[in-house]
């Protein structure tokens, strides 16, 4: 018997499913899938049949809105960003890039500024609502923003994502206290946390939407940085679209070019400075990449 369902976990080749009609699958992938280069992820939709009681196979996958390497997920509605201006204090560079990837992949983004029991984190919230992005900025140790941050959450499919020691995972179970994820102490050596989840997860909101848990920046490597992100990048940073068409010459950079739109609003104001300063470190970053037909033929 088949049936649909959503990968809430992946661990070990087995995929754990959701299925619709209320019952869940332990499972493991088809052959076929391995052979065609394709592995299932959590928050795929997929089909399923059953071979004994509680166990099944992933026979077919749904068609994605999208997917990312690492963390290894599809189908998110939007990346919740969580940053602090306290310890650890979040570079944004760090967010900027995880924007451009998030936009890239017709993914939403959500700012959330953790920790403003301790720094409210004024500066950081302020570069994001200017350029565009909403922004909550909440304390998962008092609750402040923690219904703002449920509102965002509703009936939406959401991955946390952010650097170690942010406070992740005591969001998460602030937002539904049922969760009881593990949490650790921020490292005053380091200025850093250890990362506490060590798989991708999905967990059901009782507002109706779903998160996904994620080991944090760090997973989000080289394997996003492609080719694509390079050629796309400008268009990756939100702000700076409505000056695209502006630029004086066709093919402007938006980096050091006379007449270009984009640097009069970063020197007006109306960009803020610092997601310009991130765009150029992804640029420097992303410079070498080459299609390998390119490389072949250097």
């Amino acid at each position: 018997m088949s049936s649909r369902g959503r990968i809430k976990k992946a661990l070990s080749g087995f995929y754990y499913v959701g299925c619709e009609d209320g019952g869940s699958l332990t499972c493991r992938a088809r052959g076929k899938f391995r052979k065609d280069g394709l592995t299932p992820l959590v928050g795929d939709w997929v089909e399923v049949r059953e071979t004994e009681p509680g166990c099944g196979m992933v026979w077919e996958i749904e068609k994605r809105r999208n997917a990312f390497v690492r963390p290894a997920v599809a189908n998110i509605d939007q990346m919740v960003i969580v940053a602090s201006a306290a310890v650890p204090v979040t570079d944004p560079f760090l967010i900027d890039r995880v924007t451009a990837i998030a936009a890239l992949k017709n993914c939403d983004v959500v700012i959330c500024v953790n920790k403003c029991d301790l720094d409210p984190g004024d500066a950081l919230a302020e570069i994001y609502r200017q350029a565009g992005f909403p922004v909550v900025q909440a304390s998962a140790e008092t609750g402040a923003g923690i219904p703002e941050l449920c509102g965002m959450l509703a009936g939406k499919l959401s991955a946390f994502t952010g650097n170690s020691g942010v406070g992740k995972s005591s969001l998460l179970n602030a937002v539904e206290p049922g969760f009881s994820l593990q949490v650790a102490q921020v490292s005053e050596k380091l200025g850093r946390g250890r990362h506490t989840t060590r798989h991708v997860e999905l967990y059901r909101l009782s507002c109706g939407g779903y998160v996904i848990d994620t080991p944090g920046f760090s997973s989000f490597e080289e394997g996003e940085l492609g080719l694509e992100l390079k050629e796309r990048l400008p268009e990756t940073f939100v702000e700076f679209r409505p000056y695209l068409e502006q630029c004086r010459f066709v093919g402007c950079s938006h980096t050091r070019e006379k007449g270009c739109a984009v640097l009069t609003a970063v020197k007006e104001g109306k960009i803020p400075k610092s997601r310009h300063q991130s765009y150029l470190r992804l640029c420097d970053e992303l410079k070498d990449l080459r299609s390998w037909n390119q490389r072949e033929t250097k």
